[in-house]
């Protein structure tokens, strides 16, 4: 099997006609048009900028036999912008097709949101389940606590780490999944709880143990059946969820929600991805599923991507995370989203590093207006 079982079912997207290759990246010819986006990926490219102008121009990546410099990445959002200011001007870039988990171009795009949690300053007997920052030393053998014997055994109790208290320990794992959310108190205050830290244990998918054990068909698998399967078998919860013992420690301050190049993320723009096989400051062209009201696949669609985070659950060339957004809506969409696309890399057609390097960019040219209205 060219795929992980779990990522087996009818209907997910999969091209097993496409053709496959040995190499991580695949340099192809750019597609003819490409998806003009709002102004939000304006924003949100204006903030790619931010990162990368923060990085030594001359820095490098080696991804496997592709090696991408910092100043490939500066000079293709440069190229974009030409583009997105004279729509008309084809952009001098090359597409990378990413190898996929088959080695065919098929990636999983699932979706990730922040959620909006109740919660209370202190504890009480409904909101008794701490969200934790993460303990300023590990232990004496150099480790933190596993999720067992933080939520289970109070591996963390006395130690004043406590942020606020919800009232599902559900819910707060869900919450370390997503690795952000905003928390709304008793008063009405909002606060963005950011990535923090993790303690380092190794990360085991829910989804797919419970596939393994038989519990819910790989067809079905997703944030709603994971949630509904443990609300009704809430004598089991302690032991499904230990059997992910990596855990999500949280920050406060932030008033947006900031993923790992330490900008503010992009609804439907911003991507979660693994940086050694895809840079952050990175833009990409991907074939994004299409789904129906009811979560089934009727398609795909071409979108422009910003690599601007990443997850404990993203690793290796199979798998990215697309940022839905803020709230119950956002929920909804990352929840039903599961199925395969295509990613590629956008780069420069003349290599950066052959060339003299680049001044950092002028955020001011992702400013100008042009008369032509985007679609999203």
């Amino acid at each position: 099997m060219e795929v992980d079982h779990s990522n087996d079912f009818t209907n997910n997207g999969r091209d097993i006609s496409a053709f496959k290759r040995d190499t991580l990246y695949l340099k192809e010819s750019l597609i003819p048009w490409l998806p003009y986006p709002d102004d939000s990926f304006k924003t949100g490219l204006e903030e790619q900028i931010k990162y990368l102008n923060r990085l030594p121009t001359e820095r490098s990546y080696q991804l496997e036999e592709t090696q991408v410099s910092v100043a490939e990445l500066k000079s293709a959002i440069e190229n974009l912008t030409d583009w997105l200011n004279n729509p008309s001007q084809q952009p001098e870039l090359v597409a990378h097709q990413l190898a996929g988990q088959d080695n065919r171009g098929n990636v999983q795009i699932t979706g990730y949101y922040v959620p909006v949690l109740s919660v209370r300053h202190n504890a009480d007997d409904t909101y008794k389940y701490p969200l934790y920052r993460k303990p300023s030393q590990p232990d004496e053998k150099g480790q933190y606590p596993s999720r067992e014997a933080i939520d289970f055994e109070g591996a963390l109790d006395g130690q004043g780490l406590e942020i606020a208290y919800s009232a599902s320990l559900v819910d707060n794992f869900f919450l370390h999944v997503q690795g952000s959310g905003m928390v709304e108190f008793e008063d009405g205050q909002r606060e963005l709880l950011s990535w923090g830290g993790v303690n380092g244990h190794a990360y085991r998918s829910l989804g797919k143990e419970l596939i393994e054990r038989e519990e819910i068909d790989r067809a079905d698998i997703s944030a709603q059946s994971i949630r509904q399967w443990l609300k009704d078998h809430p004598d089991r919860v302690r032991e499904i969820l230990s059997t992910n013992p990596s855990y999500l420690f949280f920050s406060e301050g932030l008033s947006d929600p900031v993923g790992a190049a330490n900008v503010p993320l992009t609804p439907l723009y911003s991507a979660a991805v693994d940086p050694s096989i895809i840079p952050l400051g990175a833009i990409l062209l991907t074939e994004v599923p299409k789904l129906d009201e009811t979560g089934n696949l009727i398609g795909h669609e071409f979108r422009l991507l910003l690599a601007q985070d990443k997850g404990g659950a993203i690793k290796g060339p199979g798998h990215i995370d697309w940022y839905q957004g803020i709230g119950e809506e956002a929920r909804f969409h990352a929840g039903q989203l599961k199925q395969f696309g295509k990613v590629w890399l956008l780069l420069p057609k003349q290599a950066s590093h052959e060339e003299q390097p680049e001044k950092a960019l002028s955020e001011e040219r992702l400013r100008k207006k042009h008369p032509i209205e985007g679609n999203n």
